[in-house]
């Protein structure tokens, strides 16, 4: 029962839109509306600045971060950790508040790992912050931090997150899959300095 409270709460906390919120507190438009039309803190930087997307950034990844400490003090498996991990993300990207359209799950997506495993949490990070500074594409900091997630806790003492990071780390590419067009096709827009 705990473990099914827990997944909802994930889901709940996960539909918790950083990047909504902010533009209501602030009086900005809706992110879905501007610019790349992602609730998320890359849009938001485009929209409104430096430390508007850094709240945003802040609010999604510690809900992501959050929804797994429930799970740990709810007393939850390790595997059912990992796929609180997950809902917290679908809530993300698909919140029951805003009509399920939301972010990318990126920022979310990394607080729940830094609650799964510190150390994997700090080499996503590590691979996001390094491909952002050589490509100035936060789409595919994004991609290739997700992609190696799983790898990297297979590689750990913690694989028994394995089956829920490839779940996250699917959902964050198909949440790409406009973003890996325009990489192609070099229409896709950098991450300013």
């Amino acid at each position: 029962m705990s473990a099914i409270i827990s997944l909802i709460l994930a889901y709940l906390l996960g539909s918790i839109s950083g990047a909504l919120l902010i533009s209501k507190i602030f009086g900005l438009p809706d992110p879905r509306t501007q610019g790349s039309g992602n609730a998320g803190a890359t849009n938001m930087l485009r929209m409104a600045g430096k430390k508007i997307a850094i709240f945003v950034l802040l609010i999604d990844f510690f809900k992501g971060l959050l929804a797994v400490w429930i799970g740990i003090i709810f007393g939850c498996s390790n595997l059912m950790l990992g796929f609180i991990a997950f809902a917290v993300v679908l809530g993300h990207v698909f919140p029951v508040f805003f009509q399920f359209k939301g972010g990318k799950g990126v920022a979310t997506a990394l607080g729940a790992l830094f609650g799964l495993s510190l150390w994997v949490g700090l080499l996503v990070l590590a691979v996001w912050l390094l491909v952002a500074y050589f490509t100035r594409y936060s789409s595919l900091s994004s991609l290739v931090a997700a992609t190696l997630a799983p790898i990297f806790i297979l590689f750990s003492s913690h694989a028994v997150f394995f089956f829920g990071a490839v779940l996250i780390t699917a959902l964050i590419i198909y949440k790409h899959l406009g973003n890996i067009e325009r990489l192609r096709n070099g229409t896709e827009g950098k991450i300013s300095s």
